[in-house]
């Protein structure tokens, strides 16, 4: 089994800054992609950003030049650094990750218990 634990969100004010950090533990042999969703009020999850093994990067075109992801693989640990956030970037913050046990094992996707970040205006 694999275990991942999102901390770092909390309340900030407009034009803030937060770091969130996302830790992988259990049985694992090698993580593939990774990636930050939220889920605001209201709406359905979506995408912020994603990060493959080779440290390739995708974003959300809200949070483009905003928002950096990263990943420390010896440490199975993903980051989303914050910059200028806005209200709009109030949500439940879900960290996931494409896992497998074995050298040869398929991945299966994990997701975290999600942290939360609001932004006052």
């Amino acid at each position: 089994q694999v275990q991942l634990v999102e901390s770092g969100g909390g309340l900030v004010q407009a034009g803030g800054s937060l770091r969130l950090s996302c830790r992988a533990s259990g049985t694992i042999f090698i993580i593939n992609a990774m990636g930050w969703y939220r889920q605001p009020p209201g709406r359905q999850r979506e995408l912020v950003a994603s990060i493959t093994s080779g440290g390739n990067t995708n974003y959300a075109d809200s949070v483009k030049g905003r928002f950096t992801v990263s990943r420390d693989n010896a440490k199975n640990t993903l980051y989303l650094q914050m910059n200028s956030l806005k209200p709009e970037d109030t949500a439940v913050y879900y960290c996931n990750a494409a896992v497998s046990a074995t050298i040869s094992g398929r991945y299966y996707g994990y997701w975290g218990q999600g942290t939360q970040v609001t932004v006052s205006s």
